[in-house]
């Protein structure tokens, strides 16, 4: 899952540069925040395999942005698909911007609206295990802040760790971590979903949902 991660925030960032909205919005001291995604994996790709990645916007609905995912193989079949959100910031107030009043149609269409969107989520179950992991250089972003696939790292790790292992994520991103801060990452089990939830002090930072 982080590796996937990894190939959709490559993709999304090269086709947001290729019309002049990835180095551009950074200039302006503006930037996208991942808000949400959820990947739904056929199978995972594995060591030495050629794969295709494509990625496309789906549209706007109010403060969110969302772009969609899809990896295959080279003849075409799906091997993994994902829906994402997005909310573009100013890094200096802290303000949300309007996509439309931002971005160009072929990026995003204002009058488009996705199929589905990654859902709210809501911790329920038996916790049966937690961990705390120290924020460290190699987790940060160009705005250093953690890295979005840092977070989904931390939540693959205590899953696989205590093997289980799921083919569909879903995340929710809820506030900032900085360099030092110690995430408490804690995980539930509901029948079979398991969920992961990150804490900063008293300050939740994300949550995750892991199911078949």
């Amino acid at each position: 899952m982080t590796a996937l991660a990894d190939i959709f925030q490559e993709i999304a960032w090269r086709h947001a540069d290729s019309a002049d909205f990835g180095r551009t919005l950074a200039e302006q001291n503006q930037s996208w925040i991942l808000s949400r995604m959820e990947i739904l994996c056929e199978k995972l790709p594995s060591w030495g395999d050629s794969i295709k990645a494509y990625t496309a916007g789906r549209g706007v609905d109010k403060l969110f942005a969302f772009r969609e995912f899809l990896i295959t193989d080279p003849n075409g079949r799906t091997i993994a698909k994902a829906m994402s959100s997005w909310v573009l910031m100013n890094m200096a107030s802290k303000r949300l911007l309007r996509p439309e009043k931002v971005l160009p149609s072929a990026l995003f269409d204002p009058t488009e609206k996705p199929e589905t969107q990654p859902e709210k989520i809501k911790i329920i179950g038996e916790k049966i295990s937690s961990e705390k992991v120290k924020v460290r250089y190699a987790d940060l972003d160009l705005n250093n802040h953690v890295n979005n696939t840092s977070y989904i790292r931390w939540v693959e790790n205590i899953l696989m760790e205590n093997d289980f292992n799921k083919p569909n994520f879903l995340i929710n991103y809820l506030a900032e971590c900085l360099l030092g801060d110690e995430v408490t990452i804690s995980l539930w089990k509901n029948g079979d979903d398991y969920f992961v939830q990150g804490t900063v002090g008293e300050r939740q930072v994300f949550t995750a949902k892991a199911s078949d």
